[in-house]
């Protein structure tokens, strides 16, 4: 459990759900975090969640913005004397409908903060720290990516071409720094509540486990890909599922 310990890490969109919960994860197993989000206050609310200043600080800023990355990076490597590892968990879906109806410009934002961003995010932790000391990266798709998902399917889209650039990198950034993505189906989060509230049960019989996600069914596996029990691990989607995708359901 402390094989993260004094390791540094990024966590993008880490005021609430899944983010927040990696954010837990790593400092249970003994690493220090910058992590990130839009607004200030609820951010700073995180980090003493987290524990304080002493394990963590707080960046507020948008993802996809490439001064807020330099930022982020700059003060982590100032407060904590390092970046080991980098997990992109910021995501949006603010589209619902038919691929075919979704405005050119909105699917543009969606690739830019799903897709763009996080390869931004990894070139400069490359080009700041683990170019020359090495790390560990986790990007935080979607089963979206590895199926059709109706009504979120320009979704889907992004979280799929974020599952490739997963490999893509990781086959340019080996051996010092491995890359690998986490594919969660549903996750009891307020980003994911429109595809649950109001009949939690019944989508939950789809599901051979017979329940949604939680946050930390996603943090313990991330923490797992970043440490160095994964050290001959790069390349790789892990689907957390609950088994849904055995069976065809969402």
């Amino acid at each position: 459990m402390n094989s993260l310990k004094d390791r540094v890490a990024i966590v993008t969109g880490a005021s609430r759900g899944i983010g927040l919960g990696i954010a837990k994860e790593l400092v249970e197993r003994g690493a220090k975090v910058c992590i990130t989000a839009r607004k200030p206050d609820p951010l700073a609310e995180a980090v003493e969640e987290l524990g304080g200043g002493a394990v963590a600080i707080g960046v507020p800023g948008k993802a996809d913005d490439p001064a807020h990355q330099d930022d982020a990076i700059a003060r982590t490597i100032e407060t904590f004397g390092s970046l080991d590892f980098l997990v992109n968990n910021t995501g949006i879906n603010p589209i619902y409908g038919p691929i075919l109806d979704v405005d050119t410009d909105a699917a543009a934002k969606l690739f830019g903060v799903n897709v763009l961003s996080p390869l931004s995010w990894t070139r400069k932790a490359r080009d700041a720290w683990m170019g020359e000391h090495g790390g560990s990266v986790v990007n935080v798709a979607s089963i979206a990516g590895l199926r059709t998902s109706p009504g979120i399917g320009m979704y889907g889209v992004t979280k799929a071409a974020l599952i490739r650039l997963t490999m893509e990198l990781a086959g340019e950034l080996a051996p010092g720094i491995r890359v690998n993505a986490v594919a969660p189906a549903i996750v009891k989060t307020k980003f994911a509540t429109a595809l649950y509230e109001d009949r939690e049960e019944e989508v939950a019989s789809a599901y051979p486990m017979k329940r949604l996600g939680v946050p930390a069914d996603i943090a313990g596996a991330v923490g797992f890909l970043l440490s160095d029990q994964a050290s001959w691990l790069t390349g790789q989607t892990l689907v957390l599922d609950g088994g849904v995708t055995l069976g065809g359901g969402l």
